[in-house]
């Protein structure tokens, strides 16, 4: 069966230059965009019960521009002034770009992997002494817990906010010809919004092997597989698939 529609669980990309869009116009498709899951703020009040004194860390790793919003909203909330010579750790160029919407980029002290945690051990090493915090949702990838501490640095989590499956209702009584899923989360919020999912003719594309394990688990027919040496990205592997079908 060609393909006509497909549906992206996450937010649409802001500009009209993205993948998407492009084949969207190549091969006459619809494209829609809706995330199945959510981000939600933790209140001041659950962070005060994690014991967290924001006052004891001079170093804040940030992995997520999710991590920067929460980081920077809950110390407004609890009227802590973040000094000026806090000390930050982005993971990636992506997350230390976005830090500049809430600290004059010049005037900090940022230092920047490329895009693992571990890019940082040389620069994390500089500082053993000190102390780190890592904010983060209620899910964190077990790798970023384990690298923090196979490099011996002193460091504590704040959990500032948590992954929530988002309402899909509306949704039921509608038909996509692919459902695309770029994580776990995803495919819970699938089967929380819709316990009687049948897939029948509904291919399913989903990015990374956490997201294949989620969707095999499921017992869900994966068409559309992502990155793979020839398809790096979903967009790619979603129009190789297309070629395929000879739409």
């Amino acid at each position: 069966m060609k393909v006509k529609t497909i549906l992206v669980s996450q937010p649409e990309p802001a500009s009209d230059k993205s993948p998407y869009s492009r084949l969207k116009e190549k091969h006459k498709l619809k494209i829609d965009f809706r995330p199945f899951i959510h981000v939600e703020g933790l209140t001041a009040k659950e962070v005060r019960l994690q014991k967290i004194n924001f006052s004891d860390y001079n170093n804040i790793i940030l992995t997520s521009r999710n991590a920067v919003d929460h980081f920077f909203r809950i110390t407004e909330e609890m009227r802590y002034k973040v000094p000026d010579a806090t000390k930050y750790f982005c993971q990636s160029e992506a997350v230390a770009y976005y830090l500049q919407k809430y600290v004059v980029y010049r005037k900090r002290k940022i230092y920047v992997g490329d895009k693992r945690i571990n890019d940082l051990e040389a620069i994390f090493k500089k500082f053993q002494k000190e102390r780190f915090l890592l904010p983060s949702s209620d899910v964190l990838k077990p790798s970023i817990p384990t690298c923090l501490d196979d490099m011996g640095i002193n460091w504590d989590r704040a959990q500032l906010y948590r992954t929530v499956v988002s309402d899909l209702s509306d949704l039921r009584d509608v038909y996509y010809d692919v459902l695309v899923f770029f994580s776990p989360s995803g495919i819970e919020s699938l089967l929380k919004n819709f316990p009687d999912f049948q897939q029948k003719n509904t291919r399913i594309a989903a990015y990374g092997n956490a997201t294949e394990k989620a969707a095999d688990k499921a017992k869900l027919r994966i068409d559309i597989k992502a990155p793979t040496p020839e398809s790096p990205s979903m967009s790619m592997a979603i129009e190789k698939y297309i070629r395929t079908l000879g739409n």
